[in-house]
């Protein structure tokens, strides 16, 4: 049976289709409020001849305050470190989440400290733990920060994100007042043991000490204990963690592809950059030897460049470039790439392509001189294409693409 409505009926009905929109409009402003808009297309960069390749540079995201660190999650999204102690999320589409992750523990972004380097768990899409290396804030009796380690599992949350049940795994002692060479690079390495890198906050005698975790590489297993195979495991009076010593401030590593040791880089002072293969219980000289020299002054550092019982660097760059990220090249986006050390540069403001020859670096090449500002990490994707942080108070995500060519 057709129903008719009655008089009373139908003023209603025209009252609440004439209110109707007004509400659904008022919540639409609301929402639409809530999104930030869309980052407008930049242009791309380039094309960029390498000896090897043709490539462009496309922003990917922008408006980080000095990015430190880049790593992928599993589904295409990425989070990056914000040196002054966010970490922000970045979608598949490049759309840099509103709101910070939360639950990142208070840093002391002071001097060269801060949040610094992300890595995910190697079995992150079963456990969803992220691992972060930040300058953890001044101690209450004032003997200052050092470079800690914590982890929290990630998860979604109606506003974002945030990191939940976060913990410290590890703490640097002794701790400083001095706000240079936090180090702070994180690598896992094939057996699942975590690696942090650490300088020594620009006090060179540390380096050398036993009892002190600055100026060398750290080797935990993925929840903070001490492998039992760690080298200075039974020398009395030897920091457990420590697994090399002797480094000055490391600030780019990664796994070699083929061989799964872990080379690193680190800071030299006036020149003296180096490239090392870190293995268990060795030397790395500092501040004993060095290819560096005071600054300012010239003068020498040590006893030279060489001393038995001590390492020598792969490569050296003298004068400095301020080495900062590291990534070894393996896709398919850029053949002729295979194989290469992909190292940023933030004195010199460039990408350093170094190809190998085993440990022995045969050729480099300079990319990108002055074209985007300090590089300071370097990642290659997932998806075989190059990643780059530039380190300005204005920083950029941006990728590398190919732009056809050799």
């Amino acid at each position: 049976m057709r129903t008719i409505a009655t008089p009373r009926t139908d003023r209603h009905a025209r009252a609440a289709w004439r209110s109707t929109p007004r509400r659904w409009l008022a919540l639409l402003l609301f929402l639409t409020a809530l999104v930030p808009p869309a980052a407008p297309a930049q242009p791309a960069l380039g094309p960029f001849k390498s000896e090897r390749a043709t490539f462009r540079v496309v922003q990917i995201a922008a408006g980080l305050e000095h990015p430190w660190s880049l790593a992928f999650l599993p589904d295409g999204r990425m989070l990056v470190t914000e040196r002054p102690g966010r970490l922000r999320m970045i979608g598949r589409d490049g759309r840099l989440e509103a709101a910070a992750v939360e639950g990142v523990p208070r840093v002391a972004a002071v001097g060269q400290g801060g949040l610094l380097d992300v890595v995910l768990h190697p079995r992150f899409a079963e456990n969803a733990l992220v691992y972060l290396a930040l300058s953890g804030v001044s101690e209450p009796d004032g003997s200052g920060t050092g470079t800690d380690i914590v982890r929290g599992q990630l998860v979604a949350t109606p506003t974002g994100h945030r990191l939940q049940d976060v913990q410290t795994i590890f703490r640097t002692q002794p701790r400083s007042t001095r706000g240079f060479h936090f180090g702070g690079r994180l690598v896992f390495d094939r057996q699942g043991m975590l690696h942090l890198t650490l300088g020594d906050r620009g006090e060179m005698p540390r380096a050398q000490r036993m009892d002190d975790h600055a100026g060398s590489v750290i080797r935990l297993h993925d929840d903070g204990r001490v492998p039992a195979d760690n080298p200075f495991v039974n020398t009395p009076g030897a920091r457990p963690e420590k697994f090399t010593l002797g480094n000055r401030n490391i600030q780019g590593a990664a796994m070699h592809p083929l061989t799964g040791e872990l080379w690193t880089h680190e800071h030299g002072p006036q020149g003296g950059d180096e490239i090392n293969v870190i293995r268990s219980g060795r030397n790395y000289g500092w501040p004993v030897i060095t290819f560096g020299v005071n600054y300012g002054l010239g003068t020498r550092i040590g006893e030279g460049t060489a001393r038995p019982g001590m390492e020598q660097p792969l490569h050296v760059w003298t004068p400095s470039i301020a080495p900062s990220g590291m990534a070894f090249y393996s896709g398919v986006a850029f053949p002729g790439w295979k194989g290469n050390l992909l190292i940023g540069a933030l004195r010199g403001r460039a990408l350093h392509r170094l190809e190998l020859n085993g440990e022995k670096v045969v050729r480099e090449e300079r990319l990108l001189a002055d074209a985007i500002g300090r590089i300071r990490d370097v990642r290659a994707g997932p998806d075989g294409l190059v990643y780059l942080l530039t380190d300005e108070r204005a920083g950029q995500l941006l990728r590398l693409e190919p732009a056809g060519g050799r």
